[in-house]
């Protein structure tokens, strides 16, 4: 009787924690009750929300906001120069970029945190020709929650999040997420 117990007594205290962990790792929404720091009710970083709205300096010198994007589908990438991951999957990034970006395809190819000479050196070496916005404090990657690099947002026209992922994306695996994205015709 007494192994019972203590196994329910296992289980419910994962079942508090678990449920504590979760109040205490949510994102705030921003226009929700007591936080009015943007008037979207609906926005979220994970599939099937409103992507979270940003506006970041670019490496050339302009500035590039999400939501003056709408329209148009959208790959937002989290990445930095010293992530071997990010590198291996840069190539494939740029080659979407390269075959869809007549059918409005826009690349934001987010750099976390880095000095402009490091990013320069990286797009250089790579042939990146898709904007380069600079997170220069993290602000957005937080927002974001990219707290592993590389991580990927495949944003539809309408500004909705339709996939995320985590992790180094093959060429079939972009290619299959930007079908969900690009509208046909």
């Amino acid at each position: 009787m007494m192994d019972k117990r203590y196994w329910y007594g296992i289980v419910a205290l994962a079942a508090i924690l678990g449920t504590a962990w979760m109040f205490a790792s949510r994102v705030p929404v921003p226009g929700a009750a007591g936080n009015t720091t943007s008037s979207l009710s609906e926005t979220a970083p994970r599939a099937g929300f409103l992507a979270p709205d940003f506006e970041l300096p670019t490496l050339d010198g302009g500035t590039v906001q999400l939501s003056a994007l709408r329209g148009q589908p959208v790959l937002i990438n989290f990445w930095a120069s010293w992530c071997g991951p990010c590198r291996s999957e840069m190539p494939h990034i740029q080659a979407a970029y390269e075959n869809h970006s007549h059918r409005g395809l826009v690349v934001l190819g987010i750099d976390q945190m880095e000095s402009s000479d490091s990013v320069s050196r990286f797009v250089k070496e790579f042939g990146l020709t898709f904007p380069i916005p600079m997170d220069s404090d993290g602000t957005v990657s937080a927002v974001y929650q990219a707290r592993g690099l590389p991580t990927s947002f495949f944003v539809d026209p309408d500004g909705i999040i339709r996939a995320t992922f985590t992790g180094p994306m093959s060429s079939g695996f972009i290619e299959s997420k930007l079908e969900e994205i690009i509208p046909q015709g």
